[in-house]
């Protein structure tokens, strides 16, 4: 992986929630689904930067998506297979990482 490739924290958060979103991943539920799941509260501008990095890096693609009359078109969001196979890298070094490693030391330093 190049160092361009690796993701941040909160990149792989947004696209763990466009997962999870599947097909329904417009800005404002991205965030409720963030805010849901670890109780993070991201502004809807990170939220929105994010998604628009993550698409210009390959890892998102979104479509545009008529209301039926109710407003102005919403952007949808979807996973690339490229987004897919970036996250999973970026998740299996962290759980390279975590092997062996004990998360409270056994004498902790003050």
């Amino acid at each position: 992986m190049s160092k361009g490739d690796w993701l941040g924290e909160f990149e792989q958060v947004v696209i763990l929630a466009v997962l999870r979103l599947e097909g329904e991943a417009y800005g404002m539920e991205v965030r409720r689904e963030i805010a849901l799941r670890t109780g993070r509260d991201a502004s809807i501008g990170a939220v929105y930067a994010t998604l628009e990095r993550l698409k210009d890096k390959g890892y998102l693609r979104a479509r545009e998506v008529d209301p039926g009359g109710q407003g102005r078109p919403r952007r949808a969001y979807q996973v690339t297979a490229a987004g897919s196979r970036t996250l999973e890298q970026a998740l299996a070094a962290i759980s390279k990482l975590r092997e062996g490693v004990r998360l409270r030391p056994r004498k902790a330093v003050e």
